[in-house]
């Protein structure tokens, strides 16, 4: 199994530097992970330097709140792509969710989803602020809005990725999104365990550390 192909290389602090940024793109390239993801105003750098590779820019907008207004996730997004993203990872509005507006909650992602065309959009729900019941009508929303993936976490909240809830999105969504997993996953074991439960992309700040570890394994 090619590990490293699941891997989102991420780097969201408020804190990182441009060489920070710059950093991250040569161990993306070295490591062939699938995407780098960071932050907005960084894509045109990540762009420069990976022009030359294949890998994947993933640019985060409403992030990490998700609670600014809808014009403003595609102002952020359109300006992401047009400066080099490939994919975008939108926050879900999630205190709309809780209020069981259902009908906004759907219209983010869809006036979203509208504005960016076939770009890859994956919505993250923000699993630990959720009920089960909430991540399963958090998923049919994302259906209905023509999402390509859920995700579970942003990594700034309560915490991140629990299998239980990959299980929950999973099921919900069946074959109809795809899922990924972010947050919390740090070493090569934990990775392999979302694997298996079907996700199909993990994002993590500790890609290096996971791939030292797994090929490690391999070769003993």
């Amino acid at each position: 199994m090619e590990l490293n192909r699941y891997i989102d290389h991420t780097l969201l602090k408020a804190s990182a530097t441009e060489a920070d940024i710059l950093k991250l793109c040569k161990e993306a390239i070295k490591y062939q992970f699938c995407a780098v993801c960071i932050n907005s105003d960084y894509v045109h750098i990540a762009k420069q330097a990976l022009e030359k590779s294949e890998i994947k820019i993933c640019s985060v907008i409403g992030f990490p709140l998700g609670a600014m207004s809808t014009e403003a996730k595609i102002h952020e997004a359109k300006t992401a792509i047009d400066q080099g993203a490939s994919e975008i990872d939108m926050v879900m509005n999630i205190g709309r969710l809780k209020s069981k507006n259902h009908v906004a909650v759907l219209k983010d992602i869809s006036d979203v989803k509208r504005a960016i065309g076939k770009i890859p959009l994956k919505v993250i729900l923000e699993i630990s602020d959720l009920s089960k019941n909430e991540i399963v009508k958090a998923c049919e929303i994302c259906i209905d809005a023509n999402a390509d993936f859920v995700k579970t976490s942003t990594g700034f909240s309560k915490s991140g990725a629990t299998l239980t809830a990959v299980k929950i999105m999973r099921k919900s969504v069946k074959n109809k999104l795809k899922v990924k997993a972010s947050g919390g996953i740090n070493d090569a074991e934990t990775a392999l365990k979302y694997v298996e439960v079907g996700v199909d992309r993990i994002g993590t700040s500790s890609g290096v550390n996971i791939m030292t570890e797994y090929m490690t394994n391999l070769a003993s």
